[in-house]
């Protein structure tokens, strides 16, 4: 399968829901690279989301997740962060733990999918291909 886009995020103990804390989700850095990987959202629109669908290797199996800019600091609140949510089903059924990366990509014909890949199990992927961001986000080069 023909990759367009893909990034990762090592999962930690706060997003496989280990520490018991309610975060809404995997935070997604405000770095440009990973950001334009997701649909844009209005900055002038509160809390704006988008519904997106992930297929997972077999083509067949999806998942729902949502993408949202928490932008409440701009009207009275706090907030001012971007997540992807309702992942917490797709994480347990895969037995994701800490350290384990979730790969999110884009094939050729712009659909998602989204994998788990275990952390013992190395990336394929060439050191001058990969940046390496914050939070344990990567983007890959293709």
């Amino acid at each position: 399968m023909t990759h367009t886009a893909r990034i990762t995020k090592t999962l930690s103990a706060n997003d496989i829901g280990e520490t018991g804390a309610h975060q809404a989700g995997i935070l997604v850095p405000k770095e440009p690279a990973i950001l334009s990987f997701f649909p844009f959202l209005d900055p002038d629109a509160k809390n704006p989301r988008v519904s997106l669908t992930f297929r997972e290797p077999d083509g067949i199996t999806r998942w729902h997740f949502n993408f949202i800019y928490y932008n409440n600091r701009f009207f009275g609140g706090t907030r001012n962060e971007y997540r992807l949510t309702c992942m917490t089903r797709y994480l347990r059924a895969r037995n994701a733990a800490v350290g384990d990366q979730v790969v999110l990509f884009k094939d050729g014909d712009g659909r998602l999918h989204v994998d788990v890949e275990r952390l013992d199990t190395p990336a394929v992927t060439g050191d001058d291909d990969v940046l390496v961001l914050s939070g344990g986000w990567k983007v890959i080069r293709i």
